[in-house]
């Protein structure tokens, strides 16, 4: 196995090596800076690790990630210039495009793979359960995108619970409380939910394992700072590959840096992690590609977009090639 982590580092750091040429390097010069939106989240680990270690720097970039609570503001951020990029769900970008907002995925980061869930009280035991329920989530987030999807799957729509309006973050503690017996988040609240009461009391009922693909986390830029900005925005990418093939690499060390942002021990990341897969760059091109699959944005796209129009966050679907900018991640694959 070192073996082959040996062999992907390499694989990666040559393809960021080999790829320079396409965009104008900014080693040489005054590092430039990048003000990128995030939040915590397992699948941001390869970005987490890269700051850590300061492997932005060696392309002559800057980084400093600022963190959100609630993620839906990183979009507005990004619209108002308070950030430079972020690190969004597509249902997010998708979102933002159909209401004319000009913002374009550069790069997926990860697919969910269980790490966002629906948990509720153990003697809830189905989605079918909610009924007539209260469920805390977040208006316009990948929760409320989670939540409509699992409704759909079982013949049911937002009319048929009672919503509560709530943070990620705020999901355990009204848990714990008693006020809410269903809510919608994401690690490492999820774990933090079923931990409570002994570790028996909650469960998960729905979670991205059962939609995968349908949430992808994705590097986001305005279509304005992509034309102004390229060369950092390559770096940015050159710098994550340079996190996630040092991930594995090093699995502990990177899990005990991980785990440090998370608020959790090296074990507790690992186990937070394994909720999230991270494409490796020969594999993000497929979430370019035109296919109905639901690890391409158009196959997820077609899904989300009519969840969205259908619960009218949105009204039309939009085309969605105008969603993504492919030329990065295109150059450094070559």
């Amino acid at each position: 196995m070192s073996t082959l982590f040996r062999s992907l580092h390499k694989t990666l750091l040559g393809a960021t090596l080999a790829a320079a040429s396409i965009f104008a390097p900014l080693t040489g010069h005054a590092a430039e800076k990048m003000k990128i939106g995030t939040v915590v989240w397992a699948g941001y680990g390869p970005f987490y690790v890269a700051d850590k270690l300061d492997l932005f720097k060696p392309h002559g970039l800057d980084v400093d990630l600022q963190f959100f609570s609630d993620p839906s503001l990183i979009t507005t951020a990004i619209a108002g210039r308070a950030l430079d990029g972020g690190m969004l769900t597509y249902d997010q970008v998708v979102s933002s495009v159909a209401k004319g907002l000009k913002q374009r995925v550069v790069m997926p980061i990860d697919f969910s793979n269980g790490g966002d869930a629906i948990v509720a009280e153990s003697s809830i035991g189905s989605v079918k359960d909610f009924k007539g329920r209260k469920v805390g989530y977040n208006p316009l987030s990948p929760s409320d995108f989670l939540l409509s999807y699992a409704l759909k799957q079982n013949g049911m729509s937002e009319k048929d619970i009672e919503p509560v309006n709530m943070t990620p973050e705020g999901v355990p503690g009204a848990m714990a409380s008693g006020a809410l017996p269903i809510g919608v988040t994401y690690e490492p609240n999820v774990s933090q939910v079923l931990g409570m009461g002994g570790g028996n009391k909650y469960k998960v009922v729905f979670s991205s394992k059962d939609a995968p693909g349908l949430i992808t986390d994705v590097l986001a830029f305005d279509e304005s700072m992509i034309a102004k900005r390229p060369e950092a925005i390559k770096a940015l990418i050159q710098g994550y590959l340079d996190g996630m093939a040092y991930m594995q690499a090093h699995p502990e060390e990177s899990a005990k840096i991980v785990g440090e942002v998370l608020g959790v021990s090296a074990e507790e990341a690992k186990a937070q992690m394994s909720g999230a897969y991270n494409p490796t760059l020969a594999e993000m091109g497929q979430s370019f590609a035109p296919s109905d699959d639901t690890h391409s944005f158009h196959g997820s796209g077609a899904i989300i977009a009519q969840l969205l129009k259908n619960n009218g966050q949105i009204a039309a679907i939009p085309d969605f090639s105008q969603t993504y900018d492919a030329r990065f991640v295109e150059a450094l694959a070559k």
